[in-house]
């Protein structure tokens, strides 16, 4: 039996802003082009889900004391229920003629034909008005303002029939389109006209004060004009993406409206509902329509691979990028502290929601170092989703702010994620003065969320970047960055690892550590990092491929023939910044002497700093 009494929470939050008289113009956001629950009256049926509009006009219009009226740019101003378009008409032709609809609604059955032919003429400006809207969307606005200046009533048939005064809940679909955010200066000639009589209209202390409201609905609210959405007489509301109970609701009503016994699953309902966070109900919707129609249960790969389709349909493809890492940690060479910090504590911490959940790390090290290896390896073990941001910083006027608040929604609606930001320095900007202002907001926003309580247990922060020191200090402190790893060149038995590694194509040429060939690679390898290591290993797989008897000279050769890229000094400056950055003494070269060292590290930073190097 499906439960008819789930409700949709952010219709409560209307009703009460609407009630309480807070405000008569309401702006709903968000998930507003999904489905949502109509719940059946009579026993037995299962209800339906329907279309936003749909589910708002159905609420509203079962009281006779409220007219909901929609409008969608370029089509007909539509009154939901039948009779209102008459009520409208009568009390528009009767304002017209300065009298009440009742005194008119006399007059037209004791007039003459002539008389009659008079009294209907405001009702026939009434009919032309309504359709010259169809056309002119601004025309509409207008047409659709004077409707709340004109007074219209009702008979209350539970208080004898008492004429009382109704209200009107007009529903502007694709408000973005109607006043689309830009410029002043860039708006055109008709945009400002929409703008200006909007502004008019949301400020007019006869509406603002009065019975009549307006719902406007928009993807986004940086979709549409700032202008509008920054008057404080315009309220929003957001509606959210559904959550785990909304898409368990969901998924029990196809299967008792759509299917002839239980739906094809590779587990169960209550599992389905846990991993296709981030869907909205209309693509939840197609992923089972989809199973049913192909005969074939939906897998946990199909919900995986459904879930990143949307969302990066949601933020664009250019914006994020799923990453399933094809190695775990097992393939990260060396790096014995960090791993070892990853077993003992990191991993468990990560995979928390509570209190005990890691809130972000950052990542520091040289260029060449191995960050993203090692990290992508860690977020493989963890098993859940990397969201990698590529570019959230948009050339259009506005659209960075939309893709911030895209971007949050998604993060919310997710059960858990790793947000996983390479080269953060470069994707954030700063906040400084010299910043662009839309670069400000970006950083002030992640930031808000870094520390946000809601996304806490939610979404796991991994910045890496080679210049650390240029991230935003609000952005470093702590309790938005739990941990911050210093990612140096590899040293001690970590370097040995790597040679190993390394001399892999070669390996039958040098049996052991212990030898004499063992020590002058080590002698010519020194200085050697992650990404060099790499390189090399190439180069030996090459020489093997192409000399088929290559002699341990030969080898020799082709490291020393290997020249060292003239980054050392950028690279050092990179990694005295890593150690003066991390959180951790124990992951520092010499933990004992801590104190000491970053007095020493610091002074070679001003020294390097003073000869213009600055990390780039």
């Amino acid at each position: 039996m499906i439960d008819q009494t789930f409700d949709h929470p952010f219709r409560s939050q209307i009703n009460r802003i609407l009630n309480s008289g807070q405000s008569s113009s309401v702006v709903l956001s968000g998930n507003v082009h999904d489905l949502f629950f109509l719940p059946e009256k009579t026993e037995g049926k299962n209800g339906k889900y329907i279309s936003l509009t749909e589910y708002l006009t159905k609420k509203w219009g079962d009281r006779p004391d409220i007219i909901p009226i929609v409008y969608e740019p370029n089509r007909q101003i539509r009154f939901v229920n039948e009779g209102d378009k008459k009520r409208v008409r009568d009390a528009w032709a009767a304002a017209k003629m300065g009298m009440d609809a009742s005194m008119l609604s006399l007059m037209q059955l004791t007039a003459t034909d002539t008389d009659r032919k008079k009294l209907d003429e405001p009702g026939t400006s009434f009919d032309l008005s309504m359709k010259t809207s169809l056309e002119r969307p601004a025309y509409a606005l207008q047409l659709l303002r004077s409707f709340c200046q004109i007074p219209i009533t009702f008979k209350d048939t539970d208080d004898n029939n008492v004429v009382k005064p109704s209200r009107l809940i007009i529903i502007i679909e694709w408000a973005d389109m109607l006043l689309p955010e830009a410029e002043i200066s860039r708006l055109s000639e008709i945009d400002r006209l929409r703008l200006s009589i909007c502004q008019d209209w949301f400020s007019d202390p006869s509406f603002t004060h009065g019975r009549n409201a307006v719902v406007l609905l928009t993807e986004s609210i940086g979709l549409m004009n700032s202008r509008l959405t920054s008057l404080p007489q315009v309220m929003k509301v957001e509606v959210p993406a559904p959550d785990e109970t909304a898409r368990m609701h969901f998924i029990e009503w196809f299967e008792a409206a759509k299917v002839s016994g239980m739906l094809p699953l590779w587990s169960t309902k209550e599992t389905l509902a846990t991993y296709t966070a981030g869907l909205n109900l209309q693509a939840l919707g197609q992923l089972l329509k989809g199973a049913i129609h192909d005969k074939s249960p939906v897998t946990l790969k199909d919900v995986i691979k459904r879930v990143e389709i949307y969302i990066k349909s949601q933020l664009g493809e250019d914006v994020v990028e799923f990453k399933q890492p094809m190695h775990s940690l097992a393939d990260v060479v060396g790096c014995r502290k960090i791993k070892a910090l990853f077993v003992d504590e990191l991993i468990c911490r990560i995979q928390s929601t509570g209190k005990d959940a890691v809130t972000g790390m950052g990542v520091a090290g040289p260029i060449g170092g191995g960050k993203s290896f090692v990290f992508e390896g860690l977020a493989a073990q963890v098993g859940m989703p990397v969201l990698v941001l590529k570019n959230i910083r948009s050339q259009w006027f506005g659209q960075t702010d939309v893709i911030i608040e895209k971007l949050y929604r998604v993060l919310k609606s997710l059960a858990k994620v790793m947000v996983l930001v390479d080269e953060a320095d470069t994707v954030f900007g700063g906040v400084g003065p010299n910043a662009h202002e839309s670069e400000r907001r970006l950083t002030g926003t992640i930031q808000g969320w870094m520390a946000d309580p809601r996304l806490r247990g939610k979404v796991v922060w991994l910045l890496m970047t080679a210049r650390f020191h240029m991230l935003s200090p609000d952005m470093r402190r702590p309790g938005r960055l739990s941990i911050v790893i210093p990612m140096d060149d590899p040293i001690a038995e970590d370097y040995d690892d790597f040679i190993e590694l390394t001399l892999r194509p070669i390996k039958h040429l040098i049996p052991n550590r212990e030898g004499e060939e063992w020590k002058q690679v080590q002698d010519a390898l020194k200085g050697y990092s992650a990404g060099a290591f790499q390189l090399l290993g190439s180069e030996l797989e090459a020489l093997i491929i192409r000399k088929k008897d290559a002699t341990l000279q030969d080898a020799l050769a082709v490291i020393h023939d290997q020249l060292p890229a003239d980054i050392a000094t950028t690279r050092r400056f990179q990694t005295l910044q890593a150690y003066m950055n991390t959180t951790r003494r124990s992951l520092l070269p010499d933990p004992e002497n801590a104190d000491s060292d970053r007095k020493k590290w610091a002074q070679e930073l001003r020294d390097l700093t003073a000869q213009g190097v600055t990390g780039y």
